[in-house]
């Protein structure tokens, strides 16, 4: 008698639309090496394009990972990260254009698991957006919202606008500038930004501004917190 080998059951794709549990989306996810970007939110599954434009993303991405890794390098025990797969619960599982976040050592609300993925909600979050209709704005926000990232900036770069949203009491409301135009961050002590020159690619502007909050007195005493 000839015996019909077993079946071996293949792990699904991952397709757009999709309504996942975290663990079933990683599962596909890791299934699918040569798939570059893919998020959970809300329980739904979102496959990013593979092509990103220059001007509406590449450039303005380039921008803000100038700026926070400026910060970065003058702020032992916070660190950046770029595209970041970020358990923030069963349901949302987004890849950040780029988040802040303080050391678990230093007192931070994240933590790294054991296979290398951030676990709870980052300090800071930064997406690139084309417009005020991107989940950025919707979806996104109401997860990072619930879950307790405490600031959370959108670049809508079609629209030429640029929201920093901070958390208090459970909302998001928006960080105004200053007299200048400067918009300080409530968090990260010496996060200054010149939204007006960062939208208009004024990078050298963008960071005289970033260096004179890096000298304030109010980022030399974050250090030392951090430090202690």
């Amino acid at each position: 008698m000839v015996k019909t080998p077993p079946q071996h059951r293949t792990i699904p794709l991952l397709e757009n639309g999709d309504n996942l549990t975290r663990y079933e989306f990683e599962r596909r996810y890791n299934a699918m090496p040569n798939l570059k970007k893919a998020e959970l939110i809300e329980g739904i599954v979102y496959i990013m394009a593979a092509a990103l434009r220059f001007r509406s993303h590449g450039q303005p991405h380039g921008w803000i990972l100038t700026w926070l890794g400026t910060y970065e390098a003058a702020t032992l025990g916070v660190a950046l990260g770029v595209e970041p797969t970020v358990r923030l619960d069963l349901d949302n599982v987004p890849q950040p254009d780029a988040i802040l976040l303080i050391d678990k050592e230093a007192g931070g609300q994240t933590q790294l698991s054991d296979d290398d993925y951030i676990e709870g909600a980052p300090e800071l979050v930064v997406e690139i957006a084309a417009s005020s209709v991107a989940i950025d704005l919707h979806g996104k926000k109401q997860a990072y919202r619930r879950n307790g990232v405490k600031e959370y900036i959108v670049w809508q770069v079609l629209d030429q606008k640029l929201t920093w949203f901070y958390l208090e009491e459970g909302e998001y409301l928006e960080l105004a500038s200053d007299s200048n135009g400067i918009v300080r961050s409530r968090v990260f002590p010496g996060l200054w930004l010149a939204v007006v020159e960062l939208l208009a690619g004024n990078m050298q502007l963008v960071l005289n501004v970033l260096q004179t909050g890096l000298q304030s007195p109010e980022h030399a005493v974050f250090v030392q917190k951090l430090a202690s």
